[in-house]
């Protein structure tokens, strides 16, 4: 499947990544489908305050990204299912880190982020 290039997302690698996960919940759906393969009303039930417009919109954005993989089964009713690719579990890969910093931070005493309570000057 070929990737989207999305403008302005060839000059850096973080900005490439960012673009690919800049939708209010597409983190959200990454996180879901990391556990296992889902069918969309169990995502729209996962991801709470998500709309069905949006869910759906954000996984197609996905999907032409290579990230997602949606399976279609030939059944009555229809039924299809959601799951990573190779290139969406790399991306879960690269954003485990920005999860564990996102945890310590939310664990501080102050929110300022710092291991030990502090803040870098700037």
């Amino acid at each position: 499947m070929a990737v989207a290039q999305r403008p302005g997302a060839d000059h850096c690698g973080i900005a490439a990544a960012v673009s690919v996960i800049d939708g209010k919940w597409k983190v959200s759906i990454l996180w879901e489908l990391e556990q296992r393969p889902r069918r969309f009303g169990e995502l729209r039930r996962l991801v709470p305050g998500v709309s069905e417009k949006v869910l759906a919109a954000q996984l197609r954005e996905l999907e032409v990204d290579g990230i997602v993989h949606r399976e279609v089964y030939d059944e009555v009713p229809p039924r299809v299912e959601y799951s990573l690719t190779p290139l969406g579990q790399d991306l879960n890969d690269a954003l485990a880190p920005l999860g564990a910093w996102g945890t310590r931070r939310l664990l501080s005493s102050d929110g300022s982020g710092g291991s030990d309570g502090t803040r870098e000057p700037a």
